[in-house]
């Protein structure tokens, strides 16, 4: 976005580590893909999942959130033990269908293209879409799990497009084709990959981010998602090497755990 917006009206991104990250957008607070836990192995019906490095600040530091926008329920390096506890706490949680089934609680399914409004402090409203997003190829659906992407706007806010567990490209264009250009995209990166799909990416490889941003209309983009685990393939080096290729490298705002980055 070129034109500047006062900051109660900007897209502030507090990026904590992993897929985890405090979105502030029109005084509105909101918490993606919670995982707190300290490094670990985490067993999984596909393989063990290897967490390497904590967030950047613990759950009681992350302050109050309106809603948490919830990827999956499923893998523990969107949604570990420490970030499922958190949830107890949290008024709303924006997921899958399965997941409401399996959470409950404060839980809602956000199907694709459905919407839930949330009052801004300053009388408006933020309206959050339910995407369509893809944690595999196709015929690998019953293997990942159901997975969900967000889309964020309202009247005088940047639209944000949070990508969730996706590696779809035709995904991102039915986004792009049903809002048009985007301002800022937070794109899960990393080419995921588990150890019982080997070769398989499960999230955006870096180069796919990068074309994922030109499918977006170019916005500014947040990478995250791309370190703090094992079984990632790709990391920053990758995406500014992707982006730079691109001609894009002036949109991509990497982003070190604990750092913070108004845009809009």
């Amino acid at each position: 976005m070129t034109s500047e917006l006062p900051e109660s009206r900007r897209l502030t991104v507090h990026y904590l580590g992993g897929p985890t990250a405090v979105l502030e957008i029109g005084g509105v607070r909101l918490l993606t893909d919670p995982t707190f836990d300290a490094p670990g192995d985490y067993p999984t019906p596909g393989g063990t999942l290897v967490k390497t490095a904590g967030p950047a600040i613990g759950p009681a530091d992350v302050g109050p959130v309106a809603a948490v926008l919830l990827s999956h329920d499923q893998h523990p390096d969107n949604l570990d033990d420490a970030g499922r506890a958190h949830l107890a706490g949290v008024p709303l949680v924006l997921s899958t269908a399965s997941a409401r089934e399996r959470l409950g609680g404060a839980t809602r399914s956000l199907a694709n293209w459905e919407h839930v409004e949330l009052p801004r402090p300053d009388g408006g409203t933020l309206r959050i879409t339910g995407v369509p997003a893809k944690h595999g190829p196709e015929g690998t659906e019953a293997l990942v799990g159901e997975v969900t992407g967000f889309v964020l706007s309202g009247d005088a806010l940047p639209t944000v497009y949070v990508s969730g567990d996706n590696v779809s490209l035709d995904a991102v264009r039915a986004i792009a084709e049903r809002f048009g250009a985007f301002d800022i995209a937070v794109l899960f990166a990393g080419g995921a990959q588990a150890p019982a799909m080997p070769g398989v990416n499960l999230t955006l490889p870096s180069d796919w981010a990068a074309q994922a941003t030109e499918i977006l209309g170019t916005p500014e983009v947040v990478p995250v998602h791309f370190e703090h685990w094992a079984h990632f393939t790709q990391d920053g080096d990758t995406l500014v090497r992707a982006f730079d290729a691109a001609g894009l490298s002036a949109k991509l705002h990497l982003l070190k755990p604990g750092d913070r980055i108004g845009l809009g």
